[in-house]
């Protein structure tokens, strides 16, 4: 199925879920990435079945939330969702088979790992290589609360991998932009160079590589994506 296109502002609820349960199904998956725009380390993916008993208010694109409430409403998705699961694409897999697919890996890894097993899948912007029914939604994590509730979750782990790998390269300032193609950040590449864990296959790092990078033109699919 096409993703819906974008023309309109949306409101977050769950009645695309409540219409999907009135059809049969139960288990219904929000799936969602963050990362894609990053200049450094994974593209992490999260997929979450909501349940419809012990509801999560407040659920929104995690782009539009404060830093504290996204800890807040993760740490409440975690204990109400009938099931969650978190996947990362490391950044050698990103230089190797470019950001778009390794979202979609990251996509598919999260929902093989969730329990329940979803029976329908509602993705934002995107479809997924899995025979389960699903339904891509552009602007999904603004319109539906279980793609917001995994770009939640997504955004809050990706951010807490940020800070701990900020101790080991504290020269790159991860703490505060998170790998994103800040001005801070691509300062702190220009004096000094990507570390291991940099996207070479990003045009802003590969031109400041030590080392002979094959500019490969796929590599550049989805390098100016908005920071997520």
């Amino acid at each position: 199925m096409r993703p819906e296109s974008a023309g309109a502002k949306f409101r977050c609820e769950a009645t695309l879920e409540r219409e999907l349960r009135a059809r049969g199904f139960h288990a219904i998956a929000g799936v969602d990435e963050v990362g894609r725009g990053a200049l450094f380390g994974p593209v992490v993916a999260a997929a979450v079945v909501l349940s419809p008993d012990r509801p999560v208010r407040g659920l929104n694109d995690s782009k539009q939330l404060e830093p504290e409430r996204r800890e807040t409403l993760s740490a409440r998705i975690r204990e109400r969702a009938a099931g969650w699961a978190i996947a990362a694409v490391d950044a050698a897999t990103i230089d190797s088979v470019n950001i778009y697919q390794a979202s979609r890996m990251a996509m598919r890894l999260a929902v093989s790992r969730l329990d329940p097993a979803p029976d329908f899948l509602l993705v934002d912007a995107m479809s997924i290589d899995l025979p389960i029914p699903q339904r891509p939604l552009i602007q999904g994590d603004a319109r539906c609360h279980a793609i917001a509730a995994a770009s939640i979750i997504a955004k809050v782990y990706r951010d807490a991998c940020m800070r701990v790998w900020d101790r080991v390269f504290p020269e790159y300032g991860l703490a505060g932009h998170k790998g994103y193609a800040t001005p801070e950040h691509c300062k702190a590449l220009d004096q000094h160079g990507p570390s291991p864990l940099h996207r070479l296959s990003f045009a802003p790092v590969r031109a400041l590589s030590r080392f002979p990078v094959d500019d490969d033109p796929q590599m550049d699919l989805f390098q100016t994506a908005g920071a997520r």
